[in-house]
């Protein structure tokens, strides 16, 4: 038995089933033995590989949007650019490294990473000390002014509410233990709550997913995009309709695992709910743009006239370079179940990658 999957037994001892929101606070954030304050997950040797670790050219171009993004504010200094879970800083460093031929950008870059692992805080530090950034545990602790935001594969991962419409009415989702087998199990509990369509019809006994921590968070973002000016861009795998059905899922060594299994020694996550976003963004006085497939908003910012010069640049890695690239924009790899949306302020234009041809305000 894992140190977090005591503490959760514990839990539900004293207190009886707990939510899926809280098993997975618990399981991924847990101070002394949560899954994200204990380890660096990414790459081959961790359990999931995200996009900046693919190719450099996704870190890049999101460095292009930023500047571009900041010209149109009317390049105000310093801006606030933020990255709400770095990683190893990677994006980071490619978006920096990008943004290098705009020296002025670079000048006005103010750097601020949310991050709370102890492990991942030293990767970005060894990877960004030279760009001296400060890290915060909070969104709220990042100083007033104009912001750019980036949220790649952060919100995927914040905690997650199911409910069930059963004969009886709607039914919290939870975890108990099992009295025969006395392992972790999912269990109904309280009863009552108002849905949001379609979800108040949905059939019998399939779960539905919200996300109460994230459009708060999203609020928060949007509300200082409004009053001080900015942009974020969210990018994650998800969906730009919402529908019924579970999509709460454990990753671990890169294949799938049982959600209550072994709690704190795998990744838990869950489809983002796009249209969610959006009207978050929108109830805090905010424009969202989009969704957008990655595949396609990438190739908007130039995806591959950058891989072209990668591959003049280094022919001996051009297979390579591709391959990253294929898997950034393909419909059979992230190009099409990752998808990217932005926020600004309203009277702004639609940031690059969100033209009115390819995408229209929610």
């Amino acid at each position: 038995m894992t140190p977090v999957e005591r503490r959760i037994r514990d839990c539900i001892t004293r207190s009886g089933p707990i939510s899926i929101a809280e098993y997975m606070a618990i399981a991924l954030g847990d101070p002394e033995h949560g899954y994200y304050r204990t380890r660096d997950p990414l790459g081959t040797t961790g359990d999931f590989i995200t996009a900046p670790e693919v190719s450099q050219v996704f870190g890049e171009l999101i460095g292009l949007w930023c500047v571009a993004t900041w010209r149109t504010m009317g390049a105000p200094d310093p801006v606030r650019l933020v990255e709400l879970g770095p990683g190893r800083g990677t994006l980071m460093a490619d978006a920096i490294r990008a943004a290098q031929r705009v020296p002025e950008f670079l000048a006005a870059a103010d750097i601020h990473l949310i991050e709370t692992s102890p492990a991942l805080r030293q990767c970005q530090h060894d990877a960004l000390a030279a760009l001296r950034p400060s890290w915060h545990e909070t969104f709220g602790e990042i100083p007033e002014g104009p912001c750019l935001v980036i949220a790649n594969e952060f919100f995927d991962a914040l905690p997650v509410e199911q409910f069930v419409r059963t004969s009886g009415g709607w039914r919290r989702r939870g975890i108990g233990i099992d009295d025969a087998a006395g392992a972790l199990c999912f269990v109904l509990t309280d009863n009552g709550r108002t849905m949001p369509p379609p979800f108040e019809d949905a059939p019998l006994g399939v779960p539905c997913e919200v996300r109460p921590d994230a459009e708060m968070l999203v609020g928060d973002i949007a509300r200082r995009i409004a009053r001080d000016g900015g942009a974020a861009l969210v990018i994650d795998y998800g969906h730009a309709a919402r529908a019924p059905g579970e999509t709460l899922q454990a990753v671990r060594q890169h294949k799938f695992a049982d959600v209550l299994a072994q709690p704190g020694l795998a990744d838990l996550t869950a489809h983002v709910d796009f249209v969610a976003v959006a009207e978050a963004a929108h109830v805090a006085g905010a424009l969202a743009h989009g969704p957008v497939a990655q595949g396609a908003f990438l190739d908007r910012l130039g995806l591959g006239v950058r891989m072209r010069r990668l591959c003049d640049a280094a022919p001996d890695r051009a297979d390579e370079i591709r391959a990253g690239c294929r898997r950034l924009r393909h419909p059979d790899e992230m190009g099409e179940l990752f998808k990217v949306l932005a926020i600004t302020r309203h009277g702004s234009p639609p940031p690059a990658g969100f033209e009115p041809e390819g995408a229209r305000p929610c």
